[in-house]
């Protein structure tokens, strides 16, 4: 199964998107499918209701009665997520899937994409967002599918094996710096 998998587009009953997810994530469960069905995402987006004079930020379906869903087509799988509970089908003709193109992926945000990657592995590296922002490795492995790199970093006097998006690290053109943030705390 050297196949990868691609974004679908499902559609729902209003309203039953949240519970064709749950559905979906048990089927996945239950029947070891981890392999196939990769990713499962309801778009929303934050906006400010008005409710009674006070304002409140709440989440809202971008998209009701949709759900994108990440997997290898099969027959076999087609049939398991059509015969989920509040799937009406997928969109394409004649309910058979059609994989959504990379700039309608982009546009709906279902995958952050790095398209111009300047860093290889054994390049110095600085890790510029998430909860390890301002440590400095070295590229040990790059995943081009998933978007993502195995830095070696100094943590705590260790050396560590961290894994991060591409977004998250910029190359840096000098050797490791000797204090680092975390000699410093």
């Amino acid at each position: 199964m050297n196949e990868q998998p691609k974004w679908y587009i499902l559609h729902t009953y209003s309203g039953y998107e949240a519970m064709v997810k749950d559905s979906l994530e048990k089927l996945i469960e239950n029947n070891n499918l981890g392999d196939y069905i990769v990713d499962l995402k309801i778009p929303m987006e934050q906006v400010i209701e008005e409710k009674n004079g006070k304002k409140k930020v709440v989440e809202r379906k971008l998209l009701p009665c949709y759900v994108f869903i990440k997997m290898i087509y099969t027959n076999q799988i087609w049939y398991y997520v059509t015969s989920t509970r509040g799937v009406t089908g997928f969109c394409g003709p004649q309910g058979r899937p059609i994989p959504m193109k990379p700039d309608e992926i982009r546009k709906m945000r279902l995958e952050e994409f790095v398209s111009n990657v300047d860093f290889g592995v054994g390049d110095t590296v600085s890790i510029e967002d998430g909860p390890l922002k301002g440590f400095f490795g070295t590229i040990k492995e790059l995943n081009n599918t998933a978007q993502k790199a195995k830095i070696s970093t100094t943590m705590f006097g260790r050396t560590t094996d961290v894994e991060v998006e591409y977004i998250q690290i910029k190359k840096v053109d000098a050797t490791l710096p000797e204090d680092s943030e975390e000699d410093s705390e």
